[in-house]
């Protein structure tokens, strides 16, 4: 498969007041075309900010080191405003919470047909004709009448649909969908999940999802991604990371996920601790003060990125091997 998205070296920090604070450090990621990638952390392990920084959406207080490149293209040496024009086309993203990623007082068709005026050129007619299509698309019922309500109107799962209706409409060749199934129930989680793996296949979409649980990324993609403090742990094909996990922070990941097998009442496993200061690297191993199985050298040096034969990588001393 031909490589879409590449980055190397790819690092985001903050200035803040406490000193610069280090999101994203030394990333170095391929994806290909047609390839659904999970990438899977805690909140705070940089993974959000990954995929935005990716896109150009950063503030001014953020620098961004390193290189992208999109279809071969160094966005990393383009204006912003360049950049803005692979967005929608190009590159969209589902955002994690679709009440602020909508406008509140502007209607749903006003939204939807925004873009496909602005990025394909399309006439009024021609862009309302095509949300309506849109919304049928991603089961909204009536969407004749969704398209004259506000966003507050809408239930979470509606929105949810909006906003991805709203990102597919230009037929971008990259999505980003970050935490796309936070804060629904359970059903509406698994629809969505649903409707977003029909339509990576109908419109031939390369998909980057983003969460913090592995139980989602299971059976979406190809590919996952484990970040923890701003670098990549772990990174191995799905069936092979599941099977085959080497890193300790993705087995805790694991055993936090909630099991079918549990009695009522029984207490969820966490992840004791927290995660490292950002503003202040430490040596060693990020995830050593964490992680039951360290040692001194743990403690002390900073393993590397290791990458098996089978193209399996993981940043352990000491991998565990085997399934849970």
């Amino acid at each position: 498969m031909n490589q879409l998205l590449k980055l190397s070296d790819f690092s985001v920090s903050f200035t803040t007041p406490r000193g610069d604070l280090h999101a994203v450090r030394g990333v170095d990621l391929s994806v290909a075309k047609g390839e659904s990638i999970g990438i899977v952390g805690e909140s705070g392990s940089g993974k959000t900010v990954l995929s935005r920084a990716t896109m150009g959406l950063m503030p001014s207080t953020a620098t961004c080191t390193g290189s992208v490149e999109f279809n071969g293209v160094p966005l990393s040496d383009l204006s912003h405003a360049e950049v803005r024009n692979y967005w929608g086309t190009g590159m969209a993203m589902i955002f994690q919470d679709p009440l602020t990623s909508l406008n509140p007082v502007r209607r749903i068709g006003s939204q939807l047909m925004e873009g496909l005026i602005v990025r394909l050129g399309m006439s009024k007619d021609q862009a309302r004709a095509r949300s309506v299509e849109l919304l049928e698309r991603v089961r909204i019922p009536d969407p004749y009448a969704a398209m004259k309500k506000y966003p507050g109107e809408l239930s979470g799962g509606m929105r949810q649909r909006i906003v991805i209706a709203i990102a597919i409409a230009c037929t971008p060749e990259l999505l980003f969908a970050d935490e796309p199934t936070t804060a629904l129930d359970v059903t509406v989680q698994a629809q969505v999940l649903e409707l977003l793996a029909e339509l990576r296949q109908e419109f031939n979409m390369t998909m980057i999802l983003v969460t913090h649980d592995l139980g989602v990324v299971a059976g979406q993609t190809d590919r996952v991604v484990v970040m923890y403090a701003g670098e990549i742990v772990e990174a191995a094909a799905t069936k092979d990371l599941f099977a085959n996990m080497k890193m300790p922070y993705t087995e805790a990941l694991m055993k936090s996920i909630p099991r079918l097998d549990q009695s009522s009442g029984q207490r969820l496993r966490v992840i004791t601790g927290r995660l490292p200061d950002p503003t202040t690297p430490e040596p060693g191993c990020s995830f050593a003060p964490r992680c039951e199985y360290a040692t001194d050298k743990c403690r002390a040096e900073k393993p590397p990125l290791v990458t098996t034969q089978t193209g399996h990588q993981y940043r352990c001393f000491f991998p565990i091997g085997g399934s849970l």
